[in-house]
């Protein structure tokens, strides 16, 4: 009777030991997939956080890619060497991330904390370019201000040159003789009128000199050149002047003497060598490299 409780009691140990037993291997167990769930978590959040750096190496790489063509606005060498450090810095890095497929977290924090000095360095030479910018904006709008003064300057030099040309010619041509009441006669031998120009023994040129108080005072050649209707010249004696750089022959010519005050009746004459053709007759009148009169009269048979 004593031996049965024995082995009721000696079969419920065992069967309390095969339940902790069993107890204590789950414990473990489940310990041992707690840790291998927490290193895939943490080997997870690497390979993310390794993915995020390359990502953001990436964007910073581009970035210093879009601005190296503004590098030209530094004109100071140090800062052009440093920003080319920075960029071969992040190239450098990027292709570290590239290579490797598993980075410590050591090596990650080192990396992030790189990569936030170089955002650093970037903002700032970005605010430089964008001052830089700023400021050649601001050049190319005094430029453009300096331009449009600069041509309302010309123009108005110019303007202002015009009308001291053309004051200047009006003063010239203020001083220049003039002449009025321009005629042309044909004339017999004896001085009187001849109607048939045909038989004229001498032409006769009359006009007025008016008053002129612009006109220097003194004596004044005026030189009288006759074209006939067949356009020659009627020449006589050889006689010269220079007008407007050309050497030219007159028919005759008159020395008067001015005082600034009108002469009237001033007589030219011209003798007949041939017969002349009845027809249109131009006469002009120069002095002091003036051309005083040119006008037209019609003589008849």
């Amino acid at each position: 009777m004593e031996t049965k409780p024995k082995r009721i009691i000696a079969v419920a140990i065992l069967v309390v030991g095969v339940i902790l037993g069993c107890l204590v291997w789950l414990l473990v167990r489940q310990n041992q997939a707690t840790q291998e769930a927490t290193q895939q978590i943490a080997e997870l959040q690497l390979m993310n956080e390794q993915l995020q750096l390359t990502n953001e190496y990436d964007e910073l790489s581009a970035s210093f890619e879009q601005h190296e063509g503004q590098m030209i606005l530094f004109n100071n060498d140090s800062i052009r060497a440093e920003y080319e450090a920075a960029k071969n810095k992040v190239e450098e890095l990027r292709q570290e991330l590239k290579r490797r497929d598993k980075l410590s977290q050591e090596r990650i924090a080192q990396l992030q904390a790189e990569i936030a000095s170089l955002k650093k360095i970037m903002r700032h030479y970005v605010e430089q370019i964008n001052e830089l910018n700023q400021q050649n904006e601001e050049l190319r709008r005094q430029n453009q201000t300096l331009e449009r003064q600069n041509t309302q300057l010309t123009t108005q030099v110019q303007s202002t040159a015009k009308e001291n040309k053309a004051l200047s010619e009006r003063m010239v041509l203020a001083e220049k003789l003039n002449v009025s009441s321009v005629s042309l006669t044909a004339l017999k031998g004896n001085g009187k009128t001849e109607k048939n120009i045909t038989k004229a023994k001498q032409l006769m040129v009359t006009f007025t000199v008016p008053q002129n108080n612009s006109t220097p005072v003194g004596k004044k050649t005026i030189y009288l050149r006759i074209t006939s209707p067949e356009g020659n010249l009627l020449s006589g004696n050889g006689i010269h002047f220079t007008f407007e750089g050309a050497n030219l022959e007159a028919s005759a010519q008159k020395v008067i003497e001015y005082e600034g005050q009108e002469i009237a009746g001033v007589k030219i004459y011209w003798d007949v060598n041939a017969t002349l053709n009845p027809g249109s007759y131009r006469v002009e009148l120069f002095a002091d490299n003036y051309r005083l009169a040119s006008r037209n009269f019609e003589m008849k048979k």
